[in-house]
């Protein structure tokens, strides 16, 4: 089953995004509209709109809205390393291989199933969704590293709005294949989804804007230790970026080929990690920082590379 719903654009002074004005009437989400009309549910007189067709003042276009599945989403008991708590926020280091919140085809053993087994579903902001309680930002699957949760919704709201202004920073460390030139670089690239590949991300013209600083950590036989920071949050952005410059991240089985992809010797995942991360408290009156050393089996593959060159 599924509703048809007719969107009228406003009168205004200027044509407007299909997806925009369609989020705005009908009260989804503009990513899961976008979405939709990436399965060709938008039409206006019948022919396939797009999500960044201008629509003019007056023009009358229909979506296509299937049935959502629910999701049922049960606690799960599971170790969580917790590195900071205060009454509004938890900081968690999440290990590598935990999904950050259910979705279609994992409903459990992720982030936000040990949470809610933690205290259920009250005790978190529900801000962006029933789906996803206390979650303020993910990080992909393989990658691991600290995460903040809202534990109210007040909390959730003014941490996602610092996000939005750019002003939580985040750093992260990463080995990538190669030596990078510079000790210290920055990549401006837009990021959009890889029409040519599904799930995966590239630098594409008239994707959104992207901005990734490194730092030099140290430099091994082929491969060089970085700090990353994120001054934007696309999806997959420093693997995309640092892929983009010709130095992948070590063990990434999605933008790196070859020796990069397998990586190094004793390497058997993403050698990528939220190492740093700082933040206003929600009553703001004070700065919150937090640091998750690397994991032991990116240790190890560390201490490989310094015994060779002792």
């Amino acid at each position: 089953m599924s509703d048809r719903v007719t969107v009228t654009v406003p009168p205004s002074d200027s044509a407007v995004r299909a997806d925009r004005v369609v989020a705005d009437a009908v009260g989804l989400s503009r990513s899961y509209v976008q979405r939709l009309i990436g399965e060709g549910r938008l039409t206006h007189r019948g022919q396939i709109v797009k999500s960044n067709t201008m629509l003019e003042p007056g023009a009358s276009v229909e979506l296509d809205i299937p049935e959502r599945e629910v999701l049922r989403i049960e606690a799960e008991e599971m170790p969580l390393d917790i590195v900071y708590e205060d009454e509004d926020v938890l900081v968690i280091d999440k290990p590598s291989g935990l999904v950050t919140h259910p979705g279609p085809g994992h409903s459990s053993g992720t982030l936000v199933n040990a949470l809610l087994a933690r205290g259920g579903v009250e005790a978190y902001g529900n801000v962006a969704g029933d789906e996803r309680p206390g979650i303020v930002h993910r990080l992909d699957r393989d990658t691991s590293g600290l995460i903040v949760i809202a534990r109210n919704d007040k909390a959730q709201a003014a941490l996602m709005a610092q996000l939005k202004a750019r002003r939580v920073k985040k750093t992260y460390l990463a080995l990538v294949h190669g030596s990078l030139p510079a000790e210290v670089g920055r990549i401006e690239a837009p990021i959009g989804r890889d029409l040519r590949q599904f799930g995966r991300m590239t630098v594409i013209a008239g994707g959104k804007a992207a901005i990734t600083g490194y730092r030099v950590r140290e430099r091994f036989a082929g491969w060089t230790l970085v700090e990353v920071d994120l001054h934007t949050g696309r999806t997959h952005q420093i693997r995309v970026h640092l892929a983009s410059i010709g130095h992948p991240v070590a063990g990434d089985p999605v933008y790196a080929t070859g020796t990069a992809r397998r990586g190094p010797d004793g390497l058997d995942r993403l050698f990528l990690h939220s190492w740093h991360i700082e933040f206003a408290s929600v009553s703001g009156d004070r700065i919150v920082r937090a640091d998750a050393p690397l994991p032991a089996e990116l240790e190890r593959v560390l201490a490989g590379f310094r015994e060779k060159r002792a």
